[in-house]
């Protein structure tokens, strides 16, 4: 298999937690070519701090870099449409992260120009690639936990003074932040799309949530049940009950440990980084979808089976709903 030979578009705190990821995977698998940024300072430091031999400001640069296998979109919610449609016009892959756009009508475009190019995207749902998730659907597999009735899932923090978050210009609010992991663990266990959405919220003076109470039912009868919150910090775990046993994750979003059915605690480490300062809890995690994104890339894939396209839809027209319910719109909508 050949080295996937990455872009980096920004240099905020997640790209620096990837990029960090990244170093603790062989350099014969995972190279980064380039960093592009809106300052050329911010590149410039980023650069340095990863070893990467090329920097950009702005990101049309990025895009004309003949050595650039694949991109990793790391810039706010707003910016993600255009510049993954930036690179995917420019014969690059992407790996964008979530939500993958404002809305359905948005990832619609970006999927569909990503299918018309031949290219490999896919939205960067970390979680799914986690050992422990991988371990709970073959708990689901194998029926250990029977049929599946109910899922519940908190995630919050305080996370008023964070702009991507409040902010409406940033795409903020904790459905688009938080709550796409609430509803991929939901839709991950249920494997099918809710026939009913209630959702009730708290919005801020800008008009963006920063709580929510969402009820998803399933057509088995199950129901997924979550809370987000940027008012404070929540048990974060997410509980997964069957007829015949429950299971839950703790830090579901990014979970090293589970208690399985057996009550007994279940662990995977994360390995130390070899570049970099994580800002993030558990960010090593971050390694495993990017070694995905390159096995599905050499093997000439364009979606992964594990956040298909379809699916990476079904959560963005989630996420429309809640938000239409709460009162929550943003100008692209």
């Amino acid at each position: 298999m050949t080295t996937l030979r990455w872009g980096i578009a920004s240099a905020g705190r997640i790209s620096n937690d990837f990029c960090a990821a990244l170093s603790t995977l062989s350099s014969d698998d995972h190279k980064i070519i380039a960093v592009a940024a809106r300052s050329l300072e911010s590149a410039k430091k980023f650069a340095e701090t990863f070893e990467i031999p090329r920097f950009y400001e702005g990101y049309q640069q990025l895009a004309d870099d003949n050595e650039v296998d694949a991109v990793y979109i790391g810039a706010i919610n707003t910016a993600h449409l255009e510049i993954g449609l930036m690179m995917l016009d420019a014969g690059k892959h992407i790996l964008c992260e979530k939500p993958l756009t404002l809305n359905h009508k948005q990832s619609e475009t970006l999927l569909k120009r990503a299918k018309e190019k031949k290219l490999f995207c896919m939205e960067a749902i970390w979680s799914r690639f986690f050992p422990s998730y991988k371990h709970l659907k073959s708990r689901i597999d194998n029926n250990d936990l029977g049929d599946i009735k109910e899922v519940e899932v908190e995630f919050g923090f305080e996370l008023e003074h964070i702009d991507r978050v409040t902010k409406k210009g940033l795409g903020g609010g904790t459905i688009l932040d938080l709550g796409v992991y609430t509803i991929q663990i939901s839709q991950f266990v249920f494997r099918t799309e809710p026939i009913s959405i209630k959702a009730t919220g708290k919005l801020n003076d800008e008009g963006i949530d920063v709580e929510t109470d969402v009820e998803l039912k399933y057509p088995n009868g199950g129901v997924a049940h979550f809370k987000t919150s940027a008012l404070r910090e929540l048990s974060n775990k997410a509980t997964i009950r069957g007829s015949k046993a429950s299971m839950t994750l703790h830090s579901f979003w990014c979970p090293t440990y589970l208690t399985d059915i057996d009550e007994n605690l279940k662990e995977w480490k994360l390995p130390k980084q070899r570049l970099g300062k994580f800002e993030f809890h558990n960010s090593a995690g971050l390694r495993y979808e990017a070694e995905e994104t390159r096995k599905c890339i050499n093997a000439g894939l364009l979606e992964c089976d594990v956040v298909t396209h379809q699916e990476s839809l079904t959560i963005a027209r989630i996420q429309d709903e809640i938000r239409r319910q709460i009162g929550v719109k943003f100008a692209e909508d």
